[in-house]
């Protein structure tokens, strides 16, 4: 029977607005792939990008890491959010030594804003109906 090396992987679920991250890393080169793209082909904006790499360059851990994400939901912005969330508590669980660095720069905390809802009589949330004199 052959001999396997262990793998370790970490494992990260990050949400926000109505996006959903499933994050895996796993000690590897450095290549980070959502939805079997690459980093740059996914988010096109520079602000995405910045804020899902965040975390893995504040620990200075992003050339050591293979990080592959599966995200569905919401737009761009709250897609890159969710990674953001998820990277962070895949590198807790990785190493748990990085939690303070985490939590310091706030990547561990979940942005709870959400959408509101709509109210009977209302057009939306809060746009009343439009005043007719006459």
């Amino acid at each position: 029977m052959p001999t396997s090396e262990k793998v370790i992987d970490a494992l990260g679920t990050g949400r926000r607005k109505t996006s959903i991250a499933r994050v895996r890393i796993r000690p590897g080169t450095g290549q980070l792939t959502i939805n079997k793209k690459t980093l740059d082909d996914y988010f096109t904006v520079p602000q995405d990008r910045n804020a899902v790499v965040a975390p893995l360059k504040h620990c200075e851990i992003s050339d050591k890491v293979d990080v592959v994400i599966r995200t569905h939901g919401g737009g761009p912005t709250g897609q890159a959010g969710a990674c953001m969330l998820g990277i962070a508590r895949a590198l807790v669980k990785y190493d748990s030594d990085l939690h303070d660095k985490l939590r310091e720069e706030e990547f561990l905390t979940r942005d709870s804003r959400m959408k509101e809802r709509k109210k009977p009589g209302l057009h939306g949330a809060r746009r009343g109906t439009q005043f007719s004199k006459r």
